[in-house]
This record gives C-alpha cells, structure tokens and sequence, in this order.
C-alpha cells in the first residue's frame, strides 16, 4: 500500500530553505523511491487553518516512507529545515478501501 508524508510549512527564510533543506532532501526521498505530488504554496484552505506551504510526498510502501524520515541522511537534512521553517509533518498510509463511486 503505496504510504504519503503530508506536510504543512511555514518558511521563515525561503532561499536558505530551497538552497540548503530542499538540495539536502532529494536523495533520500530518490533513494526511498519518493515521488511529489504536492509540492508549493497554492492551496486554498476551505476549513481550519494550515501553514503557507503544502507539500505532499508518495513512497511506494509505509515502510519507505518511514524509513525515508527515520534515515540518517533525511534526518540530516530535517535539521537544516528545523532552523529555517516551522512544519506540521504526518505520514500516511494510502487507503484502498471502498470508493463512492463503488455504490451502486
């Protein structure tokens, strides 16, 4: 069952972010097999709140996508982030239940 990281973002510094979280972050999500589905700040809030930036990550499994966050390099690149931006962080299994387009 594919498995997704669901992150909310508030940036504090947007360059540092892209120049040093982002590089840093690509290969372990590559090598994780993550792919980005969501990835930028247009997103419209219809209830609750959220942070300005969303992004949203699939990884083939839930063990990949925990793996992904719990590897050293991804933890590495977690602590550039930790000082640039705020974030609301979930992993997600995908679901593969019954559709409403499944009732008849």
């Amino acid at each position: 069952m594919k498995s997704y990281w669901v992150v909310f973002v508030d940036v504090s510094d947007p360059d540092a972010y892209k120049s040093l979280y982002q590089a840093a972050n690509a290969a372990p999500i590559r090598k994780h097999g993550g792919r980005f589905l969501v990835r930028g700040m247009d997103h419209t809030v219809v209830e609750g709140s959220a942070r300005s930036r969303l992004v949203v990550i699939e990884f083939p499994t839930e063990t990949a996508a925990r793996d992904c966050y719990y590897s050293a390099e991804y933890q590495a690149a977690k602590s550039l982030r930790d000082d640039l931006a705020i974030s609301d962080f979930v992993i997600a299994e995908g679901y593969g239940g019954p559709q409403p387009s499944d009732a008849a």
